[in-house]
């Protein structure tokens, strides 16, 4: 692909597909598919782009170099694959699928032809996050102990009658929409999780998914995640901590909502104490957008498996699946 502009085509053109259209970067809008034609024109909008309401016609299409693909979560799979199987490249929204068992299959093909399939975790591509793995990386908090973290909205008038509350398309509720993205920054951090416990309930809205969900995991090194997703939270709000040996970062709010985004650092002083802080505030436009496809375009160029790929992907869906069995959430394909 070289430095030249990348044709990029879209399945999928709500709020996130729109959002993936804004932050193309250098990439170029050549195709929009959406099974509303008017959601694709919009998305397309006074760019060149082919509309469609054919997914096909963006996967078979000669021009189309990465195939963005944000659709409800009972396709994601399934398009991912053939995107895959067309020789494409991919950014393919979390959580990729509505089960492990559905991803399986698509991370045995992306493995066996060396595929480039990114999946949007994009919450690693905040600016605290980035900061935050910057100072874990550089050794300043010491050995990693736990992760705390809470993340959670009020939904909205008939949140329980959107595709997401149904349990054939989303494949589950809170834990497997808010809840991944937890589990995926938490194992970002800790490793992977050997030991998974905890439980999803469904206490406020009247479907068959769950509402919030309660996490305990643990990896080889006992290290723990603590987390809470929920759709009963009155005030959105994100916040997550990050325990070292030497010190704590604090990441809380991500705009809008939810807040302004912070970062906040704790370093723990030889004599203890009152911890010596430092803050960063990030009250600009959220660029994670843009970082995320750009670091796709490094992916492609560097001919490397991309990070969060489908391996992440997989491995946040087997923690899902742990929690809905031991709670009798089985609705999930």
């Amino acid at each position: 692909m070289g430095r030249s502009q990348v044709n990029v085509g879209i399945i999928g053109c709500g709020l996130i597909g729109k959002k993936r259209a804004d932050a193309l970067g250098r990439g170029r809008l050549v195709a929009c598919v959406d099974r509303d034609l008017s959601r694709a024109k919009l998305v397309a909008g006074r760019t060149d782009a082919r509309v469609s309401t054919d997914w096909r016609s963006v996967i078979e299409a000669p021009d189309v170099d990465i195939v963005v693909i944000a659709t409800a979560h009972d396709t994601l799979a399934e398009l991912t694959l053939a995107a895959v199987t067309a020789g494409k490249h991919v950014l393919v929204e979390k959580p990729a699928a509505r089960s492990a068992a559905e991803l399986e299959p698509v991370a045995a093909e992306v493995a066996r032809r060396g595929a480039i399939v990114r999946v949007g975790f994009n919450h690693r591509y905040h600016r605290a996050f980035r900061k935050a793995r910057e100072i874990v990386d550089s050794g300043a908090l010491g050995p990693l102990m736990f992760v705390r973290a809470r993340y959670g909205h009020g939904g909205r008038i008939g949140y329980e009658k959107e595709w997401r509350s149904v349990a054939p398309i989303s494949g589950g509720g809170e834990l497997i929409d808010q809840g991944m993205h937890l589990i995926d920054l938490a194992r970002w951090f800790l490793g992977d999780f050997t030991r998974v416990s905890g439980t999803a309930k469904t206490y406020f809205w009247k479907t068959d998914v769950d509402d919030n969900a309660f996490l305990m995991l643990e990896t080889a090194q006992q290290q723990v995640a603590w987390l809470h997703a929920s759709s009963t939270e009155w005030k959105n709000t994100f916040s997550m901590e990050i325990y070292g040996r030497d010190g704590k970062l604090h990441i809380d709010g991500l705009g809008g909502s939810y807040g302004v985004e912070r970062l906040t650092w704790y370093r723990m002083l030889p004599e203890m104490g009152p911890p010596e802080t430092s803050a960063w505030e990030f009250p600009m436009a959220d660029d994670s957008w843009g970082a995320e496809l750009a670091a796709l375009y490094e992916d492609i160029e560097a001919k490397r498996p991309a990070q969060p790929g489908i391996p992440d992907a997989l491995a946040a869906l087997r923690v899902v699946r742990t929690i809905y069995e031991e709670s009798g959430h089985a609705h999930h394909p």
